[in-house]
């Protein structure tokens, strides 16, 4: 079910990987000034990471989510059209939670750390949809999206619990 080769898969990968580190430029304009200030002095639940791991992570998961859309878009055109629209419900959700949380909390206080975690329980349930709708079409695809899906697991609970702790 995947189309011929050729140069615009390869454009279109470019494109994939621009969209996805471009959410995660704007995720580190919301995050950088905010780590040093509330977020050092916030409590956090006991399974918190170092920040240092959170970079490495996210651009691992970020090359992944291009690569899986690349693979989808590869797939027929008919067949493409769900997983894709998927693909960019869960990308925006990514885009909104960052800065919801991040940003939002100087802003709103603790009410910016529950509507994150509602954003973020929308982002699961996103993901969980497009690796649905991509194991229909490309196994690899769906496959590359959970360690993506795994990690926000793991963040929605340091979500919840930064919101439970500070709010």
């Amino acid at each position: 079910m995947e189309r011929s080769g050729g140069r615009h898969h390869w454009l279109a990968l470019l494109v994939f990987l621009v969209l996805s580190f471009a959410v995660a430029g704007i995720g580190l304009l919301a995050t950088t000034p905010n780590i040093p200030g509330w977020y050092a002095e916030a409590v956090k639940p006991a399974w918190t990471p170092p920040n240092a791991v959170f970079g490495p992570v996210w651009t691992v998961l970020y090359l992944l989510i291009a690569v899986a859309a690349w693979l989808l878009w590869r797939v027929g055109a008919p067949h493409r059209r769900a997983p894709m629209v998927a693909y960019g419900v869960q990308l925006g959700l990514n885009l909104l939670w960052t800065p919801v949380f991040f940003a939002g909390y100087p802003v709103f206080g603790a009410a910016a750390l529950w509507i994150g975690l509602g954003v973020i329980v929308a982002l699961d349930a996103a993901i969980v949809v497009q690796i649905a709708l991509s194991a229909r079409h490309s196994r690899l695809a769906a496959w590359l999206l959970v360690p993506y899906l795994l990690w926000c697991l793991y963040a929605t609970t340091l979500n919840a619990g930064i919101a439970f702790l500070n709010g």
